[in-house]
């Protein structure tokens, strides 16, 4: 089938579901054109990756500037910031005649605004892929969050995401997200309850098992612990200060010869000179994820806040090496706590887990092999492409012989 693809990101192996969603798909066969914004060189290099597996790819530059005005806009609405965060008018110019593509595709709530506009021009079946509840994401971070800004801007936003996720899910003919916890967040805010709700289907994220993969002949270090993320996400920082200042110490209490890897792009200036002890390294931007997942004994995520899958953990899990984490970041999957993967929740138990697995190498090993295999069995990207294929036939087939309801016009919504 011949695809509209709307992202308002450059796909990539760091934003792995759009990227993975568009190889799985290129792969069976059908026409792609990917919209998307670039903001810098990397994004243009990120393009160059991502054109074999699309028919046309089309791209606008955009700017913080624009978006920082764009949220301007809005303030005297209920509407939120992240929904025009990325909206670019020029971008939809690109699409050509929309008449001859069967189905599109938009992510995220970045992204929303261009499914908006489509529906209100064209008779096409759009899904919006929410990926997760964002409103579920900022109350954890008002409540949670190290960092006063983020809880500020979090709670400045919240009111206004909270209405308006409960009133985009009815606007489109089917919606998208991650995990089973995130569709139960988004049900719970709909305020449209006389309207005709649009089908949620949980399509969660995979992983590439020809780039995440166990390498037998990469040495292993001994006592070396790995934490993996973007490292100037809020979520992502407040979990690798939680390790560092709240667990780390109970683990070199026991074990002085622990060492820390912290690798991720673009580490915040307090994620940065955490380099200074000598048992930390942080990394910064690297070439390829696997070899450090390769070279540690365990990878650890003592998530303390999240939406949606938590793609490092599966990541670690398809390198074959043993995680320990908590049981917020595995609500979302269907895994075996203590077989296939470690859980603590407090700052003691985490650091327990870990001189626990750190000194049994075979219960490392055990789990280590159990969380691969659950890996290989429930997040395969194949699967899950073949999985949104079936949901955009049934979306295209409903929308020809039930037509839905259109959305409300909510002029204020669209930025012209």
């Amino acid at each position: 089938m011949k695809i509209l693809f709307i992202v308002p990101y450059v796909p990539n192996l760091i934003r792995v579901r759009p990227y993975n969603i568009l190889r799985s798909l290129s792969a069976r066969g059908h026409q792609i054109t990917l919209l998307t914004l670039v903001s810098d060189q990397q994004d243009q290099a990120d393009l160059e990756q991502i054109k074999p597996f699309c028919h046309a790819v089309h791209a606008v530059q955009m700017s913080k500037k624009d978006s920082i005005v764009n949220c301007l806009k809005v303030i005297p609405s209920h509407t939120p910031f992240q929904s025009v965060y990325s909206w670019q008018p020029a971008l939809l110019k690109l699409a050509g005649n929309l008449d001859t593509y069967d189905v599109v595709h938009v992510e995220h709530l970045r992204g929303v605004q261009y499914g908006l506009a489509l529906k209100q021009q064209v008779h096409l079946p759009v899904v919006w892929d929410s990926v997760d509840c964002i409103t579920h994401l900022f109350r954890q971070a008002v409540a949670k969050s190290d960092d006063f800004v983020r809880r500020w801007r979090s709670r400045l936003d919240l009111r206004r995401t909270e209405w308006f996720e409960g009133w985009a899910i009815n606007q489109f003919d089917h919606v998208l997200v991650t995990s089973k916890v995130d569709k139960m967040h988004l049900l719970a805010l709909d305020n449209q309850p006389h309207t005709s709700t649009a089908p949620i289907t949980v399509l969660p994220n995979g992983v590439d098992f020809s780039y995440f993969q166990p390498n037998p002949a990469a040495p292993t270090d001994t006592n070396t612990l790995v934490v993996t993320g973007k490292m100037s996400y809020h979520a992502n920082i407040s979990m690798t200060l939680h390790l560092v200042h709240e667990i780390m110490p109970r683990v070199w209490q026991h074990n002085p010869a622990v060492k820390l890897l912290i690798v991720g792009k673009d580490p915040t200036p307090e994620i940065a000179e955490l380099n200074q002890h000598p048992a930390i390294t942080v990394t910064g931007t690297v070439p390829d994820i696997p070899p450090y997942l390769h070279q540690a004994t365990l990878a650890v995520a003592p998530i303390t806040y999240n939406a949606g899958i938590q793609n490092k953990i599966l990541e670690a899990m398809a390198c074959g090496t043993a995680v320990v984490t908590t049981s917020q970041a595995i609500s979302s999957l269907n895994i075996q706590p203590e077989r296939e993967i470690a859980i603590a929740d407090t700052p003691e138990d985490f650091s327990q887990a870990i001189l626990k697995l750190l000194q049994d190498e075979q219960m490392r090993q055990e789990m280590a092999i159990a969380g691969y295999t659950y890996v290989r069995n429930h997040h395969n990207w194949d699967t899950i492409a073949y999985n949104l294929e079936s949901i955009y036939t049934d979306t295209i087939h409903a929308k020809k012989y039930h037509t839905r309801t259109q959305p409300s016009q909510v002029q204020s919504l669209l930025l012209s």
